[in-house]
């Protein structure tokens, strides 16, 4: 596997499993595109591997993970490995000085998702989303570059958005996570709100379901308000890309209150015109924006 191949296998992961989040990342400059998908390959890869490896059991997909985790290391020791993706995350983590730390989080989050299918409170479905979510949004940080003297100050607001994309998914995939045995939302706001785990395997939305969620996708726009204040921390050509990926994942939300916060009937999608308008009216700005980086200051060669 080629570096430039590995690139091109990440970047059509992204393409089929992140429509919404590839479209967004169309609008940033091509030299920090592949380096996104890069980091959202290396996430995808790890999380099908723990969803969808083929293993009937959790033993087998343990051994599986062990192999990735395995392999990463070997890569990032300089070994060559045969996996598809290791070349350009490991390239990307190197190039940008990817936290270690939040790869490890990462990681330790998808494992948990092996063995805990359920969680009682908030917090603690927070603490889980602190690696599995909050990291990617750490991890994307260096790539796409914060305005200077922001690097810390944009931290917290990268972190939040990743909460606010993966609530999202929670919400919109109660019943595809439920047919895998999970249940992201806490069970005390299932009990706060009188819905069982039964009701949300009926298929029918009663009444109950639909106030449970219209309960979380106001918690998730709390996420997404948290984080808005940090787009106007980094650089300039990526503003447009993440603030077209915050109305593309919180036009999820919209879908969803559309069709009366049944998330058990389909999966909510945003329409494909609603996705085009949104990327065209961010288009300008990312043109501007990235020949505006690429000018030479004044006096230099």
């Amino acid at each position: 596997m080629t570096l430039t191949a590995s690139y091109e296998h990440c970047r059509r992961l992204n393409a089929r499993h992140g429509r919404s989040f590839y479209l967004a990342t169309l609008l940033l400059p091509e030299w920090k595109r592949r380096h996104v998908h890069a980091l959202y390959g290396f996430a995808r890869h790890v999380d099908d591997i723990v969803d969808d490896c083929g293993a009937a059991d959790a033993a087998g997909r343990a051994a599986a993970l062990d192999g990735v985790t395995a392999r990463l290391a070997a890569a990032t020791a300089g070994e060559p490995v045969d996996d598809q993706v290791l070349p350009a995350f490991v390239h990307t983590v190197r190039s940008f000085g990817v936290e270690r730390a939040d790869i490890s989080a990462f990681l330790a989050s998808m494992r948990s998702d092996l063995t805990v299918t359920r969680y009682a409170t908030y917090e603690d479905l927070l603490a889980y989303m602190e690696g599995s979510a909050a990291a990617i949004g750490l991890m994307m940080l260096p790539v796409l570059e914060t305005v200077p003297g922001a690097e810390q100050t944009a931290r917290e607001p990268a972190r939040e958005l990743g909460r606010a994309f993966q609530l999202t998914n929670f919400i919109r995939d109660v019943a595809e996570d439920l047919e895998r045995g999970r249940v992201y939302l806490p069970q005390e706001d299932l009990a706060a709100f009188g819905v069982t785990e039964a009701d949300l395997a009926g298929g029918a939305c009663t009444r109950a379901v639909r106030a449970l969620v219209a309960f979380e996708a106001d918690r998730a726009r709390d996420h997404y308000r948290r984080a808005l204040d940090g787009i106007e921390l980094l650089a300039p050509s990526s503003r447009p890309c993440i603030r077209a990926a915050h109305e593309l994942y919180g036009g999820i939300l919209g879908q969803i209150a559309a069709a009366g916060h049944d998330v058990l009937g389909a999966r909510a999608r945003v329409p494909r015109r609603r996705r085009a308008a949104i990327y065209a009216r961010h288009l300008l700005a990312a043109s501007a924006a990235g020949r505006a980086e690429r000018r030479s200051p004044a006096g230099t060669a």
